[in-house]
């Protein structure tokens, strides 16, 4: 994969921080720890973007009781299916 080198300024008490998770062995290098950070924050942002589109589905087309009572039953059967 194609990489590219950015340049980026942090408060002096995030990187203190950023350098204990590197020594504590939380990640190989600053560089490792910041790819994670933004990996975490873009996957976050796709959970949102998701979770607005069935929030935005649900407001087009609302549930109905029969989709309320198909969830009902499949709830019971799952619950009946474990062994407590």
């Amino acid at each position: 994969m194609a990489t590219e080198q950015i340049a980026v300024r942090i408060p002096e008490e995030l990187l203190r921080r950023l350098d204990e998770l590197v020594a504590a062995g939380a990640y190989e290098s600053r560089a490792a720890a910041v790819r994670a950070g933004i990996e975490a924050v873009a996957a976050e942002h796709s959970r949102q973007q998701v979770d607005r589109a069935i929030v935005d589905g649900y407001q087009r087309v609302p549930r109905t009781a029969g989709d309320d009572a198909a969830a009902m039953a499949s709830l019971r059967a799952a619950i009946s299916e474990e062994p407590w």
